[in-house]
């Protein structure tokens, strides 16, 4: 069996991933794939047109669906943040490679992320946002090979931070 060769960044929308994980592809010269962007390429409609059209449940079986059928080598992966609520997505994705939590406070998020139903997160209308962050939280930290505390740090600071964590591979 080959090393993994793959980064994998979970962590709550707006975190970071996408962002994050085209200039760390930049720098290792890695590529580069947003599974969020091969769902809406997939089904020819944005995450929350998908999830208005076929419901929350309808939305949850084609992300596992994607996820399970990710096939890459030296690819920086970016998840949708809801990956880690699939433990068959998650167990194929930490065989493919690292997976790194990238971590920022509730303040910082929720100053991000904006409408939640317009970003298309997967949530129960019932959650409240700290409901949501709560539940992910612990997910995250038990997939997670590193995690990353992003904080305030500027990207390239990140960049050389996640990429270090490459060499221990």
């Amino acid at each position: 069996m080959t090393t993994p060769s793959n980064l994998v960044l979970i962590g709550m929308p707006s975190c970071g991933k996408s962002t994050l994980g085209v200039l760390l592809a930049k720098h290792l010269t890695m590529s580069f794939m947003d599974t969020d962007l091969v769902i809406q390429a997939e089904v020819d409609m944005r995450l929350q047109e998908y999830q208005q059209s076929q419901g929350m449940a309808g939305f949850r079986a084609l992300e596992e669906r994607v996820l399970c059928s990710v096939e890459c080598e030296r690819t920086v992966i970016a998840t949708g943040g809801s990956a880690v609520y699939y433990p068959a997505a998650m167990a194929h994705l930490k065989a493919l490679g690292r997976v790194v939590f990238l971590d920022v406070s509730f303040e910082v998020v929720r100053a991000r992320i904006g409408d939640l139903a317009e970003r298309g997160v997967v949530f129960e209308p019932s959650m409240t946002f700290e409901e949501l962050l709560s539940t992910r939280q612990s997910l995250y930290y038990q997939y997670a090979d590193c995690v990353v505390d992003c904080g305030c740090k500027p990207l390239h600071e990140l960049v050389h931070e996640v990429a270090g964590l490459m060499t221990s591979f």
